[in-house]
């Protein structure tokens, strides 16, 4: 009897399915259809949003970026509509409340991540920076290689190569050598009391003309300073062609030859540091009033 009763049960249920699949056979193949033509219309649409936004913008990572995000949203609408036909309206409703929360979720597990996401699209839209750029952020300084949506590669000029998170490039001050094409040089050095300032800034700046690598817009400029303990100190301001770091480096070693061989010819002195030491006890009495005491050295009996 409890068979029989089994039997009934699902065989009454086997065919209220089979006429629900039946009922739904229209649709199911209405929806097949429809998924199969959204996957290649959205594909379609993916490849020609990419052509135009390389068009405008030659970030490679933006563009996949965006041309990602096009083709995901027409692949959700394709789905939601293969759903909506099969009459899943609650299945829609809990996938968009799941997602919510799993979205909130990994939101806060990597809000860093996300973080350094977003600072990457700004600075593909803003471009502070590109590749081949000298830069300094922070305490780094080097030639950027690469920028993508999550960090920012530099090498440094003793060769490391730094990744530094995107959210650090964004946020923080960007020193780029590389905007104006050349870079400037200021070199610090200071003279003897006993010289001619007039004379001195004449020698100086004669000796660092026809430097090879200088800008020849711009004007090289002495300035001095200030009184220095032992010195006074000036500037001379170079402007130099080009941002690289070679470059740079060499002009300010033949700067510095020029400058020395320049003083040592004109006998002006580049002073050393001068200390003066007071050997009174009181008042300040000099060295050579200083009474100088010498002892007689004691002599031993050994009777």
């Amino acid at each position: 009897m409890d068979i029989n009763k089994a039997y009934q049960l699902i065989s009454q249920k086997l065919s209220g399915w089979t006429n629900d699949f039946i009922k739904l056979l229209p649709n199911i193949l209405l929806s097949s259809l429809i998924l199969v033509l959204g996957f290649f219309v959205a594909q379609w649409i993916r490849t020609l949003a990419g052509k135009v936004i390389r068009k405008v913008s030659a970030n490679s990572a933006l563009n996949n970026l965006f041309t990602s995000v096009i083709y995901i949203f027409f692949i959700g609408v394709t789905l939601f509509v293969v759903l909506r036909i099969l009459h899943l309206d609650t299945a829609v409703t809990s996938i968009l409340a799941g997602a919510g929360i799993v979205g909130l979720a990994l939101a806060f597990a990597f809000q860093d991540i996300a973080s350094n996401f977003i600072s990457g699209i700004f600075i593909s839209f803003r471009r502070p920076v590109n590749v081949g750029d000298i830069i300094k952020i922070k305490d780094y300084m080097g030639k950027v290689e690469e920028v993508n949506l999550r960090d920012t590669i530099v090498r440094t000029f003793q060769g490391q190569k730094v990744i530094i998170p995107n959210k650090d490039v964004f946020q923080n001050p960007i020193e780029n050598f590389s905007l104006l094409g050349k870079r400037r040089l200021d070199l610090n050095i200071g003279v003897s009391y006993g010289d001619n300032l007039r004379r001195v800034k004449e020698i100086t700046l004669n000796a660092v003309k026809g430097i090879n690598g200088l800008s020849p817009d711009e004007e090289t400029t002495l300035f001095f300073k200030e009184f220095g303990d032992s010195s006074i100190n000036l500037v001379i301001r170079l402007w130099i062609n080009s941002p690289e770091q070679p470059i740079y480096l060499e002009v300010c070693s033949e700067a510095v030859m020029r400058i020395k061989e320049a003083y040592d010819e004109n006998g002006i002195m580049i002073p050393f540091p001068i200390r003066t030491l007071d050997f009174g006890i009181k008042g300040g009495v000099p060295l050579n009033e200083m009474p100088i005491k010498v002892s007689a050295p004691e002599v031993v009996n050994n009777e």
